[in-house]
């Protein structure tokens, strides 16, 4: 039998989805904003966290 695979960052993953949708929403980016956001939202904030 196959051994169960635990994730540990999933509810982290969670959470960062959540923010960056709310993000979107707080914002009101248009489409084209909205893709770049997720490209360079997740760049800043490793910037600044680190």
């Amino acid at each position: 039998m196959a051994d169960k695979i635990k994730v540990k960052g999933e509810l982290a993953g969670m959470f960062w989805f959540a923010g960056w949708l709310f993000t979107l929403a707080f914002t009101q980016l248009l489409w084209w904003q909205a893709i770049l956001a997720l490209v360079i939202w997740p760049y800043y904030l490793g910037v600044r966290l680190r």
